[in-house]
């Protein structure tokens, strides 16, 4: 299971301590940074479809936009289940504040559960690029998406996601002085960070809102 991932009690990766010790070691920003989180930790969401199902919420709209959305969403759908979305149809879904295409996504995602077209009891088995391409197969998940599932559910240390906006900008700020960043750029700051590619990239996200993110 993914959750064994995480420390018992305290949900705390099992990775994160030797992951924190090691960016501190090797990459002079990150000494800066961590350091300024305390005890602060990567949250994992142990629901599969309710992870994939709050990113798509969230695609390409803001923080606090994608939160008042998502309360709203979890008010005709408190369970998050599979079949109280696909009972609730799309003039429902889009009620709640999402677009017609993204309550599209959400009923799309919801069929292949309950159709058992994904195999989420396998995930937490497979290897990162495995999961991404089982995932992409679905409207609305993307290789982003598909990434972030990957740290905030199966959790895995490694991941990299070149297409997040608040990573970019965290690159930018930390390590170019605010200048725009390529993809070429992220790359070779990132390669210092391997294999905790997930860890660096969560205390850049806080550099930019301390407040944590759970999808």
């Amino acid at each position: 299971m993914a959750t064994s991932l995480q420390a018992a009690g305290r949900g705390v990766p099992v990775y994160w301590h030797d992951a924190k010790e090691e960016l501190m070691k090797r990459d002079r920003i990150m000494r800066k940074l961590i350091p300024q989180f305390g005890d602060m930790h990567l949250i994992g969401r142990s629901e599969a479809f309710n992870t994939l199902a709050r990113s798509i919420v969230s695609q390409q709209i803001s923080v606090k936009a994608a939160e008042a959305v998502w309360q709203r969403f979890l008010e005709e759908c408190p369970k998050c289940t599979p079949a109280q979305v696909i009972k609730a149809g799309p003039e429902k879904l889009a009620a709640c504040g999402l677009s017609k295409r993204k309550a599209e996504y959400v009923l799309d995602l919801a069929e292949h559960f309950k159709a058992k077209r994904v195999h989420a009891d396998k995930w937490s088995d497979m290897e990162d690029e495995e999961v991404i391409s089982e995932l992409i197969q679905i409207r609305g998940i993307g290789r982003w998406t598909a990434e972030m599932f990957l740290i905030f559910n199966l959790l895995r240390p490694n991941i990299l996601p070149l297409d997040d906006a608040g990573l970019l900008k965290g690159i930018s700020i930390n390590y170019f002085s605010g200048e725009p960043v390529t993809r070429s750029d992220v790359r070779e700051v990132a390669a210092n960070w391997e294999p905790w590619r997930t860890v660096a990239t969560w205390y850049l996200w806080r550099s930019l809102d301390a407040a944590p993110v759970v999808y």
